[in-house]
């Protein structure tokens, strides 16, 4: 919250450079009211929108892999027909790290990344 989202970034980039990366989001970085459908949720988490200004200010970045973890379909709440906020949140965020990977494969087409299962 001090640094600001810029300051986390430039951050990441100095750490990570030009090496292999591979990105693990947990859906518990969310406030519950934007993801509920988790097993830990905390409050005073970031928002969506954050979450996807800083995922869009990794691009560039050498990613070979990524996942997401904690999504909890149980504890999710929304549409009467299974969906919810947090399916809608996981699947946009999801959105945004495809293209991240998709971007590195496109800009390192030589490169080792890792494959999805067939």
């Amino acid at each position: 919250e001090e640094m600001g989202i810029a300051d986390v970034l430039k951050r990441v980039r100095a750490v990570v450079g030009d090496a292999p990366t591979y990105l693990t989001f947990d859906i518990d970085v969310l406030d519950p009211a934007f993801a509920p459908g988790t097993g830990t949720p905390e409050c005073g988490g970031f928002t969506t929108r954050e979450v996807l200004r800083m995922l869009r200010g990794l691009a560039g970045l050498n990613f070979v892999g990524a996942d997401m973890v904690e999504v909890s379909p149980p504890f999710d709440f929304g549409a009467p027909a299974g969906g919810g906020l947090t399916a809608l949140a996981g699947a946009t965020i999801v959105y945004e790290i495809m293209t991240l990977l998709a971007a590195s494969v496109i800009a390192q087409p030589q490169a080792r990344h890792v494959r999805l299962r067939e």
